[in-house]
């Protein structure tokens, strides 16, 4: 059975004869013909009695009716939505991020030039976007480093320095920078492995030789920012993502040698996705927006096939 098969039962019950049937279908008599021949083939069925020039409907006929003009209707609701989709009037977004606050300046771009798309946005360290990606539970990531791997594709959006933040009577609290080396022998509270700031942070000790005391593990950054409010230690977070507290200070780390890269990527074979590619063009209208980040000119994005 075929839409065009069901098409032309539904012209010949309609006008009653082949011949206005195929007219309005703008196909031959034959060609018509040998449609509504071929699917009462198929069931051994007979939908139309025959008298000349003039057909009616058998009963299997007028009891099939409705059902094909129902089919032909859901045929134009899924014609409608495929249509919408391809023009993004609608459809889902599903974005995954290391955090807040580069995806939602870049959902706020997105939404206002295709405010037809739902968005859904879920939050989870690098480990975990990327696994969802894989399994295409998002469609997209939002990340703080570049992946050496040709699954994905990835598009650089901004670079910002990592900073530490202590308490707010830490010695630390009272001067405006440190350098990497004095984190030495301090009590260090590290997010969890997968954590992209961790691993900025670990990749820059190793280069410089610095040793660290570790006293503790935390798995987000509510619960890092708090441990640090209590005076547990000192913590390290992107400067973009630090968020003011009474009972913290933030200081820089000189030099700004430890640093977060922002990344949109997707999976490679999905970059041509019309719904895809509409985030990564929002996106271009974003860069340069953020203060306080080291920008890439638009030359610099990678093409799908880089």
């Amino acid at each position: 059975m075929t839409f065009n098969q069901i098409r032309a039962f539904i012209a010949v019950a309609q006008y009653g004869g082949f011949a206005a049937a195929a007219r309005t279908l703008g196909i031959s008599h034959s060609t018509l013909n040998s449609q509504v021949q071929m699917l009462e083939r198929e069931y051994g069925a007979e939908l139309f009695h025959r008298r000349g020039r003039h057909v009616e409907l058998s009963a299997l006929g007028l009891e099939l009716l409705p059902l094909a003009r129902r089919m032909m209707a859901l045929e134009g609701d899924m014609s409608a939505l495929l249509d919408d989709s391809g023009k993004l009037r609608r459809g889902l977004l599903r974005v995954g991020a290391v955090g807040p606050f580069h995806v939602t300046e870049m959902i706020e771009a997105y939404h206002a030039i295709y405010p037809g798309i739902g968005l859904s946005v879920t939050l989870g360290n690098s480990e975990v976007v990327l696994g969802d990606l894989d399994k295409y539970v998002c469609d997209v990531g939002v990340l703080a480093s570049r992946l050496p791997d040709e699954r994905y594709y990835m598009q650089p959006y901004a670079r910002y320095p990592v900073i530490a933040f202590v308490h707010v009577d830490h010695p630390f609290a009272r001067r405006e920078s440190i350098a990497l080396q004095e984190l030495a022998g301090k009590p260090l509270l590290m997010r969890e492995p997968g954590s992209t700031t961790r691993k900025a942070l670990e990749d820059a000790l190793l280069e410089h030789g610095v040793t660290v005391q570790v006293a503790m593990e935390i798995g987000s950054r509510e619960a890092l920012r708090e441990a640090v409010a209590r005076g547990l230690g000192v913590g390290t977070v992107s400067q973009s993502e630090y968020v003011p507290d009474p009972r913290l200070r933030p200081v820089r780390i000189a030099g700004d040698v430890v640093s977060t890269h922002i990344h949109v990527c997707c999976l490679r074979e999905r970059r041509e996705s019309r719904l895809i590619s509409s985030f990564f063009e929002a996106v271009e209208r974003c860069i340069g927006r953020a203060e306080g980040r080291t920008v890439r000119s638009p030359e610099g994005a990678s093409r799908p096939d880089a």
